[in-house]
């Protein structure tokens, strides 16, 4: 067999075959992947698991429907607006340090917000929520890049990770509606103690605590920067959900967002201890990850939202029958986010496979755009749901390991923290972009049909679904032809001559 070629040419047997278990690698590094995962878990879950409990907990608290969103972007622009930061503190102060005080923090938030006696309580919570969840995340991340330094080992490593924050959205849907069925709202926030309490024991036994960059110092101007543009930029993307799109209160957040960071970016080359160092952004493979995690948090978001809409109010699905429902895509992702990281990507290369990962998602939300108000879920949906995870899969997991490997140690939380960062950005423009197209779709097809008959309204709402649909296929689309363009061609290239980063 011919040898592969690196992504300079180089052929791999020149550098050196990866060995089945890297000189010094930690001998419990898979007790660690089972600590990480279910700290990342609980992140990614509440994305998602308060949004089938809104309604009901908005009867028990009286707050309004204006109110409602504010549940949710709390912890969007508290947790966006702090990856970068968090990351920075898990490079100076220590991972294992950060990781603990993260998921202490975020089960006492939980906490406080499972006993909220009135909507302000229940949105400080979500905020101090996203605050600590923003340690949590990046520290998370950066723990399996330092810890599993063989490649095939990191790809296992990141499959695992990438489909659990792939299919955690998903997750979070299932569990939200069995808790609020089974017992009350309240538990989708009281579930992450259970969780916590898991998380902080394997952490305390497993983990040790190296500063990788403790030479360092924080650099508060970019902190303040990079901070306030994410928060502006988030707080703007919310209010185009309120506002109309030429409101000051979306396009001047926009504006002064992109402003704050384009200032972040001009002082982080002038700092003497950046909080981002622009090299992280200079490696081509990373930086193409980066803009795909942000692609497939946009587009993935038309899945979740709108089709739970379909199934709960034109289906009649119960709560814990919508999780359910994703339960085949989640499947499909786990499944492929395997075969896309350790067999797929070290053969042929990201630019051949994340670009067919963006196409077969194409092809699976196309498909969906075909529900009416006659539809079943075994022929109009479940099918369209098992191929956008196989597409899915292909992307979100790899895309994680290649914006993530290679960098240096005292880097990888500030790396990691910037991929949470685009995908929780990324999340939030779909939010945004996904329901006004929805909401223009439904008004333009009540223009001219009478808007009183309920089957009227009904297609009105299939309307707005399937442009929701369209909308997130083509912003796959645009993803493959992105991904084709700016990844190298060949297979991704493992630094040998780095010393491993092991400190467990």
């Amino acid at each position: 067999m011919p040898d592969k070629t690196l992504t300079d040419g180089t052929p791999a047997t020149a550098v050196g075959a990866a060995p089945d278990t890297a000189p010094g690698a930690s001998p419990r590094r898979w007790w660690i992947l089972a600590v990480v995962a279910v700290a990342q878990l609980m992140v990614v879950l509440d994305a998602t698991i308060v949004n089938i409990a809104l309604p009901s907990a908005q009867r028990d608290l009286g707050f309004s429907d204006g109110n409602r969103q504010w549940i949710v972007t709390a912890y969007a622009l508290a947790f966006a607006s702090l990856l970068l930061l968090g990351g920075r503190i898990a490079d100076l102060f220590g991972r294992r340090t950060a990781f603990l005080v993260g998921v202490v923090g975020f089960a006492a938030a939980s906490a406080l917000g499972g006993a909220a006696g009135g909507f302000g309580m229940l949105v400080t919570a979500r905020a101090l929520q996203g605050v600590f969840g923003a340690l949590l995340a990046p520290a998370a991340l950066s723990l399996l890049n330092t810890t599993f330094t063989d490649l095939r080992e990191r790809a296992r490593a990141f499959s695992v990770y990438g489909a659990i924050a792939g299919a955690g959205g998903a997750v979070g849907l299932l569990l939200g509606g069995l808790l609020t069925d089974a017992l009350d709202w309240r538990w989708t926030l009281y579930v992450n103690v259970v969780i916590a309490v898991v998380a902080f024991a394997g952490g305390w036994i497993l983990l040790g605590n190296h500063r990788d960059a403790a030479g360092s110092k924080l650099d508060v101007p970019g902190t303040v920067l990079v901070a306030s543009g994410l928060f502006t930029l988030v707080y703007g993307f919310s209010n185009a959900e309120t506002h109309a799109w030429g409101s000051p209160l979306t396009w001047g957040f926009l504006l002064a967002g992109g402003v704050l960071l384009a200032a972040f970016a001009w002082w982080q080359t002038r700092a003497a201890h950046p909080l981002m160092p622009l090299r992280i952004l200079l490696d081509r493979d990373r930086a193409a990850s980066f803009v795909t995690v942000l692609i497939t948090g946009a587009g993935m978001f038309g899945v979740f939202l709108f089709l739970t809409y379909y199934l709960q109010l034109n289906l009649g699905f119960s709560p814990t029958r919508t999780g359910a429902a994703f339960l085949p895509m989640v499947g499909a992702l786990m499944v492929t986010a395997q075969l896309g990281t350790i067999v797929l990507v070290p053969r042929l290369g990201p630019k051949t496979v994340l670009p067919l990962g963006f196409a077969v998602a194409t092809a699976g939300m196309a498909w969906l755009t075909g529900i009416g108000t006659g539809s079943h879920y075994v022929s109009a949906v479940l099918p369209q749901l098992v191929v956008i995870g196989v597409g899915l899969g292909l992307v979100m997991p790899p895309a994680m390991q290649l914006a993530t490997g290679n960098v240096a140690a005292e880097d990888a939380g500030v790396a990691s923290a910037t991929v949470n960062a685009m995908q929780q950005v990324g999340g939030s423009i779909g939010t945004a972009l996904l329901n006004t197209l929805a909401a223009s779709a439904a008004t333009d097809y009540l223009t001219g049909h009478d808007a009183t008959s309920p089957a009227v309204r009904a297609q009105a709402t299939i309307e707005s679904y399937t442009t929701a649909f369209w909308w997130s296929a083509g912003l796959f689309a645009a993803g493959a032809v992105i991904a084709f363009l700016l990844f190298r061609p060949g297979v991704p290239r493992q630094d040998t001559h780095a010393e491993p980063v092991v400190h467990m």
